[in-house]
């Protein structure tokens, strides 16, 4: 699934290309991904002829401010991706019930990015599609209280400069497993599977360790690798080990800093231990069991 890291990066991306673009038209061969309006129809109505203000991100979610200026309104158009989703911008055609990129290149050549269910076409000629191998994404358009009440779980955001050590102390509940704290979208926004592993890995804690066990030392170390390792890895463009791709159907290259993240059998770049994986509440957890040794 893509993490704060990878959404960030289309946040970036599309904040470059799209605004002030409006959306002319709608096509989908899923109506299902759309859970608000249920109505496939009374959203493409709806949507038609509204102006991009504003794109941004909470948690994992990207939110597009969309207006109208007869009668003045504004609309929240929510995209969470879900499992295997990502946002492209391109131009494609269809031909024989298929679209196929008018853009060479990764548009054209990644299969990852040929699962096209959504798409907004723009009133520049370019289309923003969302492909979607599973079709687990989910889409939503909101008004300002609905958006509110659907974002208001979230916990705190990473990015923020109010996010200090004290800070993240405080949201920190008095027991868990600290990596499922991590990826707990109630305590901090943002943080999967991949960058729980590389957050402790960096600060050297296993992930099995109990927040009521963990030393102010130790906390100040997580602290430091999320303010490190979030940040790098969107100036790296996100992961794409799996599906993520960015909207212009490239590879994100925070491949090159996975240290622990599906990397087990290999040896750990710090001490030559073998990494290893193992389960946790349905989740994967990899880490390095000398470096991240739970004592």
């Amino acid at each position: 699934m893509p993490e704060l890291p990878e959404v960030e990066t289309i946040i970036r991306d599309l904040n470059k290309e799209i605004l002030t673009r409006k959306i002319q038209d709608i096509w989908t061969d899923f109506p299902k991904m759309i859970k608000l309006p249920k109505n496939f129809e009374q959203f493409k109505k709806e949507i038609k002829g509204k102006k991009i203000e504003k794109i941004w991100r909470r948690g994992k979610n990207i939110i597009f401010e969309l207006t109208e200026t007869r009668p003045l309104s504004t609309y929240y158009l929510l995209i969470h991706q879900k499992l295997t989703g990502h946002l492209l911008l391109g131009k494609w055609r269809r031909e024989k019930n298929q679209w196929q990129s008018e853009i060479k290149g990764s548009l054209t050549d990644d299969p990852m990015n040929r699962f096209l269910h959504l798409i907004f076409f723009l009133d520049d000629g370019r289309q923003l599609a969302l492909s979607d191998l599973r079709k687990f994404a989910k889409v939503e358009l909101l008004n300002q209280e609905e958006l509110k009440k659907e974002l208001s779980p979230l916990g705190v955001e990473p990015l923020e400069k109010n996010f200090s050590f004290e800070k993240f102390k405080k949201i920190l509940p008095k027991k868990g497993k600290i990596k499922q704290v991590l990826m707990d979208q109630e305590v901090i926004a943002g943080i999967g599977n991949i960058y729980s592993d590389e957050i402790l890995w960096q600060a050297r804690v296993h992930p099995f360790k109990d927040v009521s066990e963990l030393k102010e030392a130790e906390l100040k170390k997580i602290y430091q690798a999320i303010r490190e390792i979030l940040p790098k890895a969107i100036e790296l463009g996100g992961e794409s080990i799996s599906d993520f791709r960015r909207i212009s159907g490239e590879r994100g290259y925070f491949d090159k800093e996975r240290k622990v993240y599906r990397r087990q059998g290999e040896k750990c770049s710090r001490c030559a231990t073998k990494i290893e994986r193992i389960k946790l509440a349905g989740r994967s957890a990899h880490f390095c069991p000398k470096c991240q040794a739970k004592i």
